[in-house]
């Protein structure tokens, strides 16, 4: 759990079976995000309050390990049939703060691509895109272990490929 995540919120879904598609909307939304590994919740890591030091680099507390934030929270699971043997499936999760930072968006997006080649060979392709401006790249640190400039968020992009045998019996 480096991170953890978990959403507690009210709210209301809109599904439609035919389509496959279900939209929730949860307007009071608590997120928690938990670093459970001392070493990066020092550095501040996914949001939470690092660890503060004295004057000679040496700790006088620890980095907290949870991050606790208020906001809005939209999700959409989407599925459709696109051709006889491929089978799109979409994920995304938006979500808001309403305290410390409203209208910067988190995205949490997955998109999924499953092709049938025939009745023993499948494929997936996926490509998973995650946006959150608590998660910082490009810290400069200087030669006395003082952060200089905290970094910025950056979009982040995983790619998946998959190949599997089927045999049913």
């Amino acid at each position: 759990m480096a991170p953890g995540y978990l959403f507690l919120g009210v709210g209301t879904s809109y599904i439609d079976d035919a389509k496959k598609l279900n939209i929730y909307v949860s307007p009071l939304t608590q997120k928690a995000t938990f670093v459970l590994d001392q070493d990066l919740a020092d550095r501040g890591a996914f949001g939470v309050k690092r660890a503060t030091y004295d004057a000679l680099g040496n700790k006088i507390t620890d980095g907290e390990k949870v991050f606790m934030e208020l906001g809005i929270l939209v999700t959409n699971t989407y599925e459709r049939t696109v051709a006889e043997n491929v089978l799109v499936k979409s994920n995304l999760s938006l979500y808001t703060d309403y305290l410390a930072s409203f209208g910067n968006i988190d995205v949490d997006w997955f998109l999924d691509v499953h092709l049938k080649v025939n009745k023993f060979i499948t494929s997936n392709i996926g490509m998973h895109f995650i946006y959150d401006d608590d998660i910082l790249f490009d810290r400069v640190i200087n030669d006395l272990g003082f952060v200089e400039q905290n970094g910025r968020p950056k979009l982040q992009f995983k790619q998946l490929l998959g190949f599997g045998v089927v045999y049913a019996f």
